[in-house]
């Protein structure tokens, strides 16, 4: 059965492109429209010194500039930085300005995981993100927000497309954000990975962007009834043919292809996966990343024990594929996708109408780390 996907959604945030138009009503020329984006994006203080006719703005920029500053301070605000035992990532949940809430993660070795969408359509039955359905697109503004404020605790060096959301979903919007983080951020475009369930448009877009990025395709499993039972609203695509696909963007950009491949007791962790896996991937520039499930409440799925997953890892490396063994951090503190923010949510006091308001984030404990398995 395919579960619903939820209320209709939302429109979508603040985009680039209408900020960039803002920018111009009130004067801007390119020179100043870039280095409003270059401090925003570099998450640099907008009162340094002044030194060349760029950084002195248009009379009307200068006294909109406390607003402006104020709205792209507003697209996400750090409301709750949750810790993990193992040290391994820093799990954060930022208030969006409608009081939605989405999940990022800083990950180790300067990388930052972000979310898309606030839900999901794609209803994957292993994550908690899928449960709510889709409730609304992210703007291209709001993605590069969580990659702004991340800087602002750390130095960010990657960007992961791999948290609340399906990509594909919101292309537009993710490849507006892409663009910017890959020019103006300065951020290495192999350092971009864009995750997906697999859809033709992307495979369709990804090569006309100037920013291409790299590209992890969540494929979970070779046989394409059991894929179509875990990820029920993913496109109907044959695994042998998304695999084709994303080879062939592979060899455009000259990068291996990831797989993500979410590990569950009895169900894809297989012989029978093995072979399908060596049959797909052997001998392919390509990597298959094993990631042992992050199990969610009232699920009926398990992650295999460790000595299983390492075997199907060796097996796969011994066979002619590249396969690395994610471990899936912050297991203490439910790391999985989505379950920091249903954590939350259900904790926080009822608005009038039921609705949870953002209010209930005002005690939340700071700081620490938590931790990211896949979305």
């Amino acid at each position: 059965m395919i579960p619903d996907a939820g209320p209709t959604p939302s429109p979508a945030g603040l985009r680039v492109g209408e900020l960039r138009e803002r920018l111009r009503a009130l004067g801007a020329r390119p020179l100043h429209e870039a280095r409003v984006m270059r401090l925003w994006t570099h998450a640099q203080p907008w009162d340094g010194p002044r030194r060349h006719p760029a950084d002195h703005f248009p009379r009307t920029l200068d006294h909109a500039l406390p607003e402006l500053i104020q709205t792209l301070a507003g697209l996400a605000r750090l409301q709750v930085r949750e810790p993990s035992s193992d040290d391994e990532g820093e799990r954060l949940l930022f208030a969006l300005s409608d009081g939605q809430t989405v999940e990022s993660v800083l990950l180790a070795r300067g990388g930052v995981c972000v979310s898309t969408q606030v839900g999901c359509a794609v209803g994957c039955t292993f994550c908690m993100t899928g449960r709510s359905g889709l409730l609304r697109q992210l703007g291209s503004a709001e993605i590069v927000a969580q990659v702004v404020e991340a800087r602002r605790l750390r130095p960010v060096r990657k960007v992961v497309f791999m948290g609340m959301g399906e990509p594909a979903h919101n292309l537009d919007n993710v490849l507006e954000a892409i663009d910017l983080l890959g020019t103006v951020a300065m951020i290495g475009h192999r350092n971009l990975v864009f995750s997906t369930v697999g859809d033709p448009r992307v495979f369709e877009r990804l090569p006309q962007g100037r920013v291409r990025p790299a590209l992890a395709l969540s494929l979970h499993s070779t046989r394409a009834e059991l894929r179509a039972s875990l990820l029920p609203r993913a496109p109907r695509i044959d695994p042998a043919d998304l695999v084709a696909a994303a080879q062939a963007y592979g060899r455009i950009i000259g990068y291996p292809v990831q797989y993500q491949w979410t590990l569950i007791e009895g169900v894809n962790d297989t012989d029978q996966e093995i072979e399908g896996i060596v049959n797909l991937l052997a001998g392919h520039y390509a990597v298959m990343n094993l990631i042992p499930l992050n199990a969610i409440p009232d699920s009926p799925y398990r992650r295999p024990s460790w000595e299983r997953t390492a075997h199907m890892a060796r097996t796969l490396h011994q066979r002619g594929v590249l396969a690395k063994l994610r471990r899936s951090a912050a297991q203490d503190v439910e790391g999985g996708c989505g379950q920091l923010r249903a954590r939350t949510i259900s904790i926080q006091p009822r608005a009038p109408g039921g609705r949870a308001g953002v209010a209930g984030f005002a005690g939340a404990a700071p700081a620490g780390r938590s931790g990211a398995a896949g979305a």
